[in-house]
Formats: structure tokens, sequence, C-alpha cells
């Protein structure tokens, strides 16, 4: 059971806030709801019947977030190469709730996006990762949001410089082939 004040996260919705507890009639059925606040002044409502068997929790404290931002910092985990399964895999992921594992596919993606572009539906799938993570860790880091995408942007994009940076190989600065003709003199 939840309160009125606390910060909780809706599975594939993100973080928010209790603003109240109601009852609502809809389709003749009587039922308590937690009004949750969302960023961008949305407002859902969740039985609070059905709260735990949908996967609302309570938001991660300091520490795990701190261990959140750490798997930004890591190399992506092994991801299938057909489009389809990789697809379904991180859906999953993104369903179970768990802030590491939406952590894990937005790394993921955005990795696979600096080297070879996404399709559509995986840009969008990385964007509503990217606000499900964003959200919780506002709340648990009690920063902005601003301040949270930056710090997201920042991780991935140095932890992609170090462990991608040897992949990508720049243009040779020497692009011209000088033939050593194995003589040893110079005339």
């Amino acid at each position: 059971m939840f309160n009125v004040g606390d910060k909780i996260v809706y599975p594939m919705h993100g973080a928010g806030v209790i603003d109240s507890i109601e009852e609502k009639d809809i389709l003749g059925e009587k039922q308590s709801y937690y009004i949750l606040k969302m960023p961008g002044e949305v407002k859902v409502m969740i039985p609070t019947a059905k709260a735990e068997t949908v996967g609302v929790r309570n938001i991660i404290d300091k520490s795990s977030a701190d261990k959140v931002i750490g798997i930004l910092e890591k190399d992506e985990t092994e991801m299938d190469k057909n489009w389809n399964k990789r697809y379904r895999d991180n859906m999953d992921k993104m369903k179970s709730g768990d802030i590491y594992e939406v952590a894990d596919v937005v790394r993921n993606l955005s990795f696979k996006q600096k080297e070879k572009g996404l399709s559509t539906g995986e840009k969008k799938m990385l964007n509503n990762a990217k606000q499900i993570l964003v959200s919780e860790l506002v709340l648990a880091e009690h920063a902005t949001q601003e301040e949270v995408e930056q710090l997201v942007e920042t991780k991935i994009n140095t932890s992609f410089m170090m462990f991608r940076a040897e992949e990508i190989q720049p243009e040779s600065v020497v692009n011209k082939f000088i033939p050593f003709d194995g003589t040893g003199t110079n005339d």
C-alpha cells in the first residue's frame, strides 16, 4: 500500500508522485485509484488493488541511483543480431520495471545508435527507455530533468569512447603509399 506523496515507478511509464488516492466509478464499478503525477504534468490513474500486480514499486534510493549510473559507464551487453529478437528482449527488460534493466537498454541502444543507427522502432524504444530512466533518477537524485539528461548523455558518451574508440579508426593522416626500394641509399 502506497500513500499520498510517495514517489513510485509505474513500469513502461516512469516515475511520479502519488498526488491523491481517489474512489472513482468507472463503467459502473467503484474502485480506489492512485492518482500519479508524472513529469510533464501528466496524471495517471492506477487501481490500488492492482498496483503490485502491474509492477508499481517505490523509487530507488541514492545508492541504487549511483549503481544505475554505473551501468551507463560500462560496455554494452551482448544483444541479438536479429532486429525482432533484440526488440523483444529489450521490451521484456523494460516491461520488467527493473531500473537496472532499463539502464541496460538505454546504454545498449545508445551504443548501437552511435555505431550504425537504429530503426524507427528502436529509436522510439530508446526515447521511451530514456524517459523512464530520467524520470526515476530525477526523483532519486533530487535533480532537475535537464541535469539528469545531461548526466546520462555524458556517461554514455564517455563509456562509448572508452569501449569503442579503438574500433572507430579515423582516416589515416598518411594516405599516400611511399614504396621502400630496399637500397638503403639516398642517391
